[in-house]
C-alpha cells in the first residue's frame, strides 16, 4: 500500500464555463459537462478495514492471500483419491485420525484409502475428492458408497474465490459490510480511502424563517430546503455541514460563503441563483469571475448556478423546494459522488407501465413525482405544480419523460427512478 499522500487536482476558475453560443442546455449535455470537468477534491487517509464502512477507496485493494488459501472440503464426509475409485459400490479402509477446519491431517492418505473430513478442512496429500457423509455407510474402520463419484466433488480449489495478487476491489468503490468481510478474508487489514466529502448547505432569502417554531406573517415561509438538502447529503454517506440562513444582504451572504469555504469541500445554496433584483448569490458569485448560469432544459428547476468561491465549488439551486430537490438528485448526486472519489454515479432506473395520461410537448425533460401502485405501474402526483411540497413526500421516486414530445397513456412504458436509486 502506498505511503505517499495523494494530492487531488484542483478545479480551474473557468471550469464551469459553457462554450460560447450555448443558451439552453439539455440535461444530458449538462451532466456530461459536469462529468468531464470535475475530479475528486478530498484528501486521503489510511483506516483499519473494520472501520471503513461507507468510505471510498483511494486505490485498488490487492489480495495479500488467496481465498480460500488452500484446497479444502466443502462438506462433512470422507476424502480419498478419485483415481482409486470406480463404478459400483466402493469399500475403502479409513486411516486413523481425521481432518478438520484448523486441524490439518499431518500424514498422507494412501491411494485406495479414505479419511474422515469435515467442512473447511484442508485436503490432506492423497485426497482430491470428497463424498458427502449422508451418502455413506461406515463401521468406523471402513466407508462404503456408490460410485462413480465425480472427480474433485465437494471440494474447493485454492484461490477459487480470489487469488493472491488479484484486485479484490477497485479504486472508487464505496465499502459496504460484505466488502469488509472480503477484504479481511484476503488479509487486507488497512485500506487507503478518501476523506468523506464535506458539503455545506446555505439558504438565502428575507422571506425564510429558519426556526420552524417561529411565528411569521403571510409573507414569510419556513426554510424547508436546508434541512431537506442536509438530510439528502447525510443519506448519501457524506458529511453535511449546516451553513445556516442569510438574509438578502450581500455582506451577510459573503460572510457565510467565506465561513463555508474555510471548512467544506462543496457548497450548495438555494435561492438567489437567478438574475432578479434580490438574487445576491448570483451577483456575488459573478464577482469572482467564475459564475456560469446554466439554463437547463428541464422541468422543474431551470436555473443552475455554478461557480468557485475561494476555490470551493458552489452549486446554486432554485429556491423552490421541488425544483431544488430534483436538481439535487439529478445534478448534485452524481457530481458529489465524483468529487468525493466514488466516480460518477448513475441513478438506478427501470421501465414500468404508466398509470397516468400526459401529452408532453418537446423541448424540456420533465421529472414527475411518482410512485408505483399495487400492479407495479407508475402513478403520478395529482398536480405538477412545483410549489406542492406534499408531492415530494407522497412520491417514492420520479418518472423521467424525455426531451422529445411524448403522449403517455395508461400502459405506455415510462422510466421510473426510485429515490433510493440516487
Amino acid at each position: 500500500m502506498s505511503e505517499t499522500p495523494l494530492v487531488p487536482p484542483r478545479l480551474k476558475n473557468d471550469c464551469f464555463a459553457m462554450p460560447q453560443g450555448v443558451d439552453w442546455v439539455k440535461v444530458d449535455e449538462a451532466l456530461a459537462r459536469l462529468r468531464d470537468i470535475l475530479s475528486p477534491v478530498t484528501e486521503v487517509e489510511t483506516l483499519p478495514t473494520a472501520d471503513a464502512r461507507g468510505r471510498v477507496l483511494a486505490e485498488d485493494c490487492v489480495a495479500r492471500r488467496s481465498n480460500p488459501p488452500a484446497a479444502n472440503s466443502a462438506v462433512d464426509g470422507y476424502g480419498f483419491a478419485h483415481a482409486a475409485t470406480g463404478d459400483g459400490v466402493q469399500n475403502l479402509p479409513l486411516v486413523d485420525g481425521r481432518a478438520a477446519a484448523g486441524q490439518a491431517y499431518a500424514g498422507e492418505v494412501p491411494a485406495g484409502s479414505a479419511i474422515r473430513i469435515l467442512t473447511g478442512a484442508i485436503l490432506p496429500p492423497g485426497v482430491d475428492t470428497v463424498v458427502l457423509e449422508e451418502d455413506c455407510a461406515t463401521d468406523g474402520n471402513r466407508v462404503a458408497f456408490d460410485g462413480p463419484i465425480k472427480p474433485n466433488a465437494n471440494t474447493r480449489k485454492a484461490g477459487e474465490d480470489v487469488a493472491k495478487g488479484e484486485v479484490a476491489l477497485e479504486k472508487g468503490h464505496v465499502i459496504r459490510p460484505p466488502d469488509i468481510a472480503l477484504l479481511t478474508a484476503l488479509g487486507i487489514a488497512e485500506v487507503y480511502v478518501y476523506r468523506p466529502l464535506r458539503v455545506g448547505v446555505l439558504s438565502t432569502g428575507d422571506e425564510l424563517l429558519s426556526d420552524p417554531m417561529a411565528e411569521g406573517g403571510a409573507d414569510k415561509i419556513y426554510d424547508a430546503n436546508r434541512p431537506m438538502l442536509l438530510s439528502l447529503i447525510e443519506s448519501w454517506g457524506l458529511d453535511a455541514v449546516d451553513l445556516g440562513h442569510a438574509l438578502d444582504d450581500e455582506a451577510a451572504i459573503r460572510q457565510r460563503l467565506d465561513d463555508g469555504a474555510a471548512k467544506v469541500d462543496v457548497i450548495l445554496t438555494s435561492g438567489g441563483a437567478s438574475a432578479g433584483d434580490e438574487d445576491h448569490v448570483s451577483r456575488l458569485l459573478k464577482s469572482t469571475g467564475s459564475l456560469s448560469s446554466w439554463r437547463i432544459a428541464l422541468k422543474p428547476g431551470r436555473p443552475l448556478a455554478l461557480a468557485l468561491w475561494q476555490g470551493v465549488p458552489v452549486f446554486g439551486f432554485p429556491g423552490n423546494p421541488v425544483a431544488a430537490f430534483v436538481c439535487a438528485l439529478v445534478f448534485a448526486r452524481p457530481a458529489l459522488s465524483l468529487l468525493g472519489g466514488a466516480g460518477w454515479r448513475e441513478p438506478t432506473s427501470f421501465v414500468v407501465a404508466a398509470a397516468f395520461s400526459k401529452n408532453k410537448k418537446p423541448g424540456r425533460r420533465e421529472y414527475l413525482r411518482a410512485r408505483l401502485n399495487k400492479d407495479g405501474a407508475a402513478e403520478v402526483f395529482r398536480s405538477e405544480g412545483s410549489g406542492r411540497i406534499s408531492g415530494l413526500s407522497w412520491a417514492e421516486g420520479l418518472v423521467e419523460l424525455p426531451d422529445e414530445a411524448i403522449n403517455v397513456t395508461p400502459g405506455v412504458p415510462v422510466k421510473f427512478l426510485p429515490y433510493s436509486g440516487f
